[in-house]
């Protein structure tokens, strides 16, 4: 069903090559200076311009360039799902080998999957799967369990009581539904540390965050946690408290973006939860060229997010995983 590659007997290693793409402005790379063994792969980012899918992209870069007879075609969909999916069309179009799908947004988001799979071309979703539609495997952090050991820290830290704002982020997508399941698990153990308050983002943005920690606080100046699902929601929740005059309020991420890392380290966050992606860049990509080939993959491949501290943040900053 899905295409084998054929080597040459004597053929010459192939430098691989990365193309960057917008829109749908997803031309003929496939076709020209393509060689005979070469394998190409479609690689569909939700937004690059967010620290964790460029170091996505950058990580199955390096894998495909590591490797040398792989060609990678990116296609930056810029949060907007629907360019999302004329994009994979237009891999589809040019009978790519195999897609690394991170969906742009719940919306639309099986779209894709269904469409690669009618024409016969593996999928790899990565951080996000679709529902109903997933990719032939899954790569992300085991979010659930990162989020209940962050849940248990934050009972820690405060003694088990307060009053929590959650600014969750897109609705419907697997990291945020992994995230709020976990977190909820971890505070069962802490009946008096209770969430007053939840408001989602759109783009999981740093101003969003801001936007809705500020209101938070002035609807429920009690508020004595917040937990951004994303680093960027965390930091502007932290200008938020700032901003309020609040320097009581425990502030927790995910992701261990390059900046949420460096603000564990400076106090301006209190802890976020590391997730390895340059290694689920070059797994994605092994991925990606052995369900070409043929192989069969787990149904999910989850990875282990480490919860990241002052006391533990330096080597993160220095090497992220």
């Amino acid at each position: 069903m899905f295409r084998i590659r054929r080597f040459a007997a004597a053929s010459a290693a192939i430098v691989a090559a990365t193309v960057a793409l917008s829109g749908c402005a997803i031309t003929q790379a496939v076709d020209e200076g393509q060689g005979g063994d070469e394998m190409v792969i479609g690689l569909a980012v939700a937004n690059q311009q967010a620290d964790f899918f460029n170091q996505i992209r950058q990580s199955v870069e390096a894998r495909a360039e590591e490797l040398g007879d792989v060609k990678v075609i990116v296609a930056d969909a810029k949060g907007d799902a629907d360019t999302q999916v004329s994009q994979i069309q237009d891999f589809i179009t040019q009978d790519v080998d195999a897609i690394i799908y991170i969906p742009a947004g719940a919306t639309a988001a099986t779209v894709p999957v269904r469409n690669a799979k009618s024409a016969g071309i593996p999928v790899v979703t990565v951080d996000r799967n679709p529902e109903g539609e997933p990719g032939d495997t899954f790569i992300a952090t085991d979010s659930v369990t990162a989020a209940r050991e962050l849940a248990q820290w934050v009972g820690e830290k405060t003694g088990g009581t307060g009053r929590i704002g959650v600014i969750q982020g897109q609705i419907g997508t697997t990291p945020e539904l992994d995230r709020d399941k976990g977190f909820k698990e971890g505070l069962a153990e802490f009946p008096d540390l209770i969430e007053v308050a939840r408001q989602a983002s759109n783009m999981w943005a740093q101003d969003e965050g801001f936007d809705i920690a500020t209101d938070m606080l002035q609807a429920h100046p009690e508020i004595t946690v917040f937990f951004g699902r994303a680093d960027a929601l965390a930091l502007g929740a932290a200008s938020a408290a700032r901003t309020a005059g609040r320097d009581d309020i425990l502030i927790v991420g995910f992701d261990g973006d390059v900046a949420g890392l460096e603000a564990v380290r400076d106090g301006v966050l209190d802890a976020t939860v590391t997730q390895p992606t340059q290694a689920m860049g070059a797994l994605a990509l092994d991925s990606a060229i052995k369900l070409a080939d043929g192989e069969e993959l787990p149904a999910e491949q989850l990875q282990e997010g480490v919860l990241t501290t002052a006391e533990n943040v330096e080597p993160f900053i220095e090497n992220h995983p």
